[in-house]
């Protein structure tokens, strides 16, 4: 007797249309995706397509949103692997609804509004507080190296740009001379009609090259310059809130450099190093020291979670490799994000600053930031230093330590399910801004991912 299969026909044609949503159980995380997209406002997303007329009609905003968003969930982020998708998975076919745009819909669809993703990544955090997973009691903060879509062997430094452009503006006189020559050659050989002034293709070649150079020696000096007068503004508000805090009883300020010292050292400040690198590929991103130890081209990447379900609640990028400055914006993205002021902040010894501290005194914000690296012995505070001294104290206590101790099970998870789960370990757009967008676009994933079994949705909800 032979043995009995279900029937399998490959070539049967299906006599009744069946539905995709047939295909995927109930609680599958497209159709979270799907229904919760369906919650957000999204007039920015319609704004900007033409409200009748003549042409090619666009495809619907709120599936164009979808795709990108459940593709990061699941860990699709280039444009060409969602368009071949929708052909293929069957959770973007049922997203797409029988459309099937291409990767250069996508690719423009997304650029377009990367801005509009911070207001998505918003929409998600408030849907998380209204269902009572974000409390903003305690959130904890890090940053993480992501690299960019450049590579260091893509980079110059300052040094060398000097020297390449001496070198290179010396070869292009030694071949223009020679040029000259032959020229003067051909005219003496075939008469002055003859065409023989085109460009060398070595001397096209060269002037590219320098042309790039410059501009990105350019580049380096007008960063170095705007990094050196941001310094001296921090300095500034540093030294005023430090008066304020001390009340300054002798009325006499800090001896320091007189005026003609103070503007060497700030010339001196502002003149790139000859170690200071400059990408060609991506300009805004910077050499940092990833996870691995390895220097790479990066941005910062800088979340902030809460204590309750571990929702990032805050989400940027920087072009700093310190998170020193990034502890106060993460802070008030998070308010901003939620409507509500955090009680306390966690975050590790990167962000230990004076600043830091005296600005979330100053916002009622009790933090817990270590003062020391692990392993590494606790550095005196300042003699004038009296938030560190407070937040040093803070943390001797047995509930300050309790407190801390938090943060590593709290934030660092939520980044490595970032790089993990959703698979979001380098960028595919270049500049600060897209990069920014990027970011945003992929931590609203992992709150969707976080989201997802916690909440019970139906496809009914309205």
């Amino acid at each position: 007797m032979g043995n009995v299969y279900r029937p399998y026909e490959p070539d049967q044609m299906m006599l009744l249309p069946q539905s995709l949503r047939e295909w995927l159980p109930t609680d599958h995380l497209v159709w979270f995706v799907s229904e919760t997209v369906d919650q957000l406002d999204l007039s920015a997303f319609h704004s900007g397509y033409r409200d009748g007329g003549t042409g090619e009609l666009a495809y619907h905003p709120a599936m164009m949103l979808k795709l990108p968003v459940y593709s990061c969930c699941v860990g699709i982020f280039s444009s060409r692997a969602m368009s071949r998708g929708v052909q293929e998975n069957v959770a973007l076919r049922a997203l797409a609804a029988g459309n099937a745009p291409g990767h250069r819909t996508i690719c423009r669809f997304r650029e377009r509004h990367l801005k509009d993703f911070e207001n998505v990544f918003v929409q998600i955090v408030q849907i998380a507080r209204e269902a009572g997973l974000v409390r903003m009691g305690t959130i904890a903060v890090d940053g993480t190296k992501i690299r960019a879509d450049a590579s260091k062997r893509k980079a110059m430094s300052y040094d060398r740009m000097q020297k390449e452009e001496a070198r290179l503006r010396e070869e292009l006189k030694a071949i223009a001379a020679k040029a000259e020559a032959e020229d003067a050659s051909d005219d003496e050989r075939f008469g002055p009609d003859f065409r023989g002034d085109e460009l060398p293709e070595e001397l096209r070649r060269r002037e590219s090259r320098l042309k790039t150079i410059v501009a990105a020696k350019e580049r380096l000096e007008a960063r170095k310059r705007e990094e050196a007068a941001q310094r001296e503004r921090d300095a500034q508000e540093a030294r005023r809130a430090q008066e304020k805090q001390n009340d300054d009883r002798d009325g006499k300020g800090q001896g320091g450099a007189d005026g003609d010292d103070q503007a060497a050292i700030a010339a001196a400040a502002a003149k790139p190093k000859p170690k200071d690198q400059e990408n060609f590929t991506d300009p805004d991103s910077r050499i940092m020291k990833d996870g691995t130890g390895a220097f790479q081209q990066c941005y910062n990447g800088q979340v902030a979670v809460d204590s309750e379900s571990q929702i990032v609640v805050s989400a940027w990028t920087s072009q700093s490799a310190s998170d020193a400055k990034a502890l106060v914006r993460s802070v008030e993205e998070a308010t901003a994000n939620t409507g509500v002021a955090p009680r306390e902040v966690l975050a590790d010894a990167g962000f230990a600053s004076e600043a830091n501290f005296l600005a979330m005194e100053q916002g009622g914000v009790r933090a817990y930031v270590s003062l020391r690296r692990e392993g590494k012995p606790a550095k005196g505070a300042a003699p004038k230093a009296e938030a560190s001294k407070r937040t040093r104290r803070r943390l001797t206590t047995q509930s300050g330590r309790k407190n801390y101790a938090r943060r590593k099970h709290l934030v660092e998870p939520a980044i490595g399910w970032l790089k993990k789960v959703v698979g979001f370990r380098q960028f595919s757009l270049r500049g600060a801004a897209k990069v920014a967008g990027e970011f945003k676009l992929a931590c609203m994933a992992l709150n969707i991912r976080r989201l997802h079994p916690r909440m019970e949705w139906t496809l009914a909800t309205a």
